[in-house]
């Protein structure tokens, strides 16, 4: 056998082996996970007192459940102490109070909505709302505050004009009261499980929280600093092989010369000239939609210059395993006009390219993530 032919051969095989790797695509893939988190800070309980009067330390405790990329849920115990006060005649009157306020609340993580998820962000902004109850005792200051007044001011409760300085609503032993919460939440990574975790929330209550009547409902706000632990793997990583590329590669067969045999065979006539079939796939990460593969490109372009009266169909897809039909009809057809403009900036008219999407609707592949692609036919 010729040496030249075998190294050829070899050579050849090597070549397509290095072409398939490079076009391989590495992405990270979300993984559902628990999570802890532990914070103190301050409250500001609001109240007609100045704002550093109504300043208490505040904690909380949470563990929480991201199901996706986007969203979670979260069982909070947020505690300490609570305050209030008030100015009659020129006296000023002060009081506290204890709490325990568990909480269920809803996740989003705005980082991942608007630009897409990455495992590895430093910063991740996140919003929460929720309900619960909060337990409050301890109110033995506000009780003697308020026998005070009455002592002072004997029926001068019903009698003043300045109602919400007076303890109307004063209450004693435990109390349990609703608790709406809404709030915002910044998170830097730290390492893959560990991040700091800053939280602003407001909570709101019935009007009789803070033992003062006024025509609104009593609130408070918490501004909280902690360490957020992953218990558990947040992500993992893909490679996503090229979509059934097949490349031929010519058996390269040594005859013995004794029995080569020249045949002349005729030449068909008026035949037209065989098209090679086109099918090429670009894919994407999530929420992603330009396309990498350089190389896919180049052959789309060759395809075309070869064949100038052929036109192309450039396909967009999503996968249903992430977003919704809205949102994946979106980056279907942002994905495949996107090739699109590639190809007409590299020479390709616009007139032999039919562009269309098919969001989630259509998934051409099993597997759930290929299913985010673009999908480029000869026609």
């Amino acid at each position: 056998m010729n040496i030249k032919k075998v190294l050829f051969t070899a050579a050849l095989a090597l070549g397509i082996m290095s072409a398939s790797a490079q076009e391989q695509q590495t992405i990270e893939v979300f993984k559902p996970h628990w999570y802890f988190q532990l914070q103190g800070g301050a409250q500001y309980t609001l109240g007609e007192r100045d704002f550093g009067d109504l300043i208490s330390p505040n904690a909380q405790v949470t563990v929480g459940y991201n199901f996706n990329p986007l969203v979670g849920a979260r069982l909070s115990v947020n505690a300490w102490q609570s305050k209030a006060g008030s100015t009659i005649d020129g006296t000023e009157y002060a009081w506290k109070w204890k709490y325990v306020a568990p909480s269920l609340d809803v996740t989003l993580n705005l980082s991942n909505l608007v630009c897409g998820y990455k495992a590895n962000r430093f910063f991740n902004l996140g919003i929460f709302a929720g309900v619960g109850a909060n337990i409050a005792f301890d109110n033995d200051e506000a009780v003697k505050v308020n026998n005070t007044l009455t002592a002072l001011y004997p029926g001068a409760t019903v009698l003043r004009p300045n109602a919400d300085q007076w303890l109307r609503y004063v209450w004693d032993g435990t109390k349990v009261r609703l608790n709406g919460r809404a709030g915002i939440t910044a998170d830097f990574r730290v390492s893959d499980r560990v991040a700091v975790g800053l939280e602003l929330q407001a909570n709101m209550l019935s009007d009789r929280y803070n033992s003062k009547k006024a025509p609104n409902p009593d609130f408070y706000f918490n501004a909280l600093a902690g360490v957020k632990v992953a218990l558990g793997a947040t992500h993992t990583s893909k490679v996503v092989e090229p979509c059934n590329r097949v490349v031929e590669v010519e058996k390269i067969v040594e005859v013995p010369k004794e029995v080569i045999k020249y045949v002349e065979v005729e030449k068909p006539t008026n035949k037209q000239a065989e098209v090679e079939p086109l099918k090429e796939t670009f894919f994407y990460a999530i929420r992603l939609s330009d396309p990498t593969a350089n190389s896919t490109i180049d052959k789309i372009v060759a395809w075309c210059n070869k064949y100038p009266t052929k036109g192309i169909s450039i396909s967009g897809y999503a996968d249903k395993g992430t977003g919704n039909p809205k949102i994946n009809q979106g980056y279907a057809k942002q994905r495949a006009e996107k090739v699109a403009k590639i190809l007409q900036e590299k020479g390709v008219a616009a007139s032999r390219m039919t562009v269309e999407s098919f969001g989630d609707t259509v998934q051409p592949f099993p597997e759930n993530d290929k299913n985010r692609c673009v999908i480029v036919v000869g026609e």
